[in-house]
């Protein structure tokens, strides 16, 4: 869970350090790639794919706030001290919204791969809709 949640934080470290920038194919890389990762992890591992992804997502935000509270240039509109409270919860937020949203996509993939086989999602008859 750690692991995979470090596993994101690169993009945030190379993007405050200007190194890769949003709209390019690099970026995107670092941005799906580990997100696949973990999704391959989460179904291929006997625990539940959510609370995983969740808990990697938590430690993706505190990534997110570590680097960009170390990173972060000081410009800002408001005060500092209400800068970094922002973007530490905004940080926070975004690494738990991503952890639910793969979670929840590897629990689905779970679902559809250990569905019965025969099952088509019917309770009738062939072709019927239960009834």
């Amino acid at each position: 869970m750690i692991v995979l949640g470090l596993l994101a934080a690169p993009r945030a470290v190379l993007h405050d350090l200007g190194l890769i920038h949003e709209r390019t194919g690099l970026n995107a890389l670092f941005v799906v790639v580990p997100l696949l990762i973990w999704i391959v992890v989460a179904v291929t591992r006997p625990v539940s794919p959510v609370r995983l992804l969740l808990g990697a997502g938590v430690v993706y935000g505190i990534s997110l706030a570590v680097v960009h509270n170390a990173l972060w240039n000081g410009g800002s509109t408001v005060p500092e001290p209400l800068a970094r409270v922002a973007m530490t919860l905004s940080s926070l937020v975004t690494g738990v919204v991503v952890g639910a949203i793969c979670g929840g996509l590897a629990w689905l993939i779970t679902r559809r791969r250990t569905r019965p086989s025969g099952t088509n999602g019917t309770s009738g008859p062939a072709g019927t809709r239960g009834g």
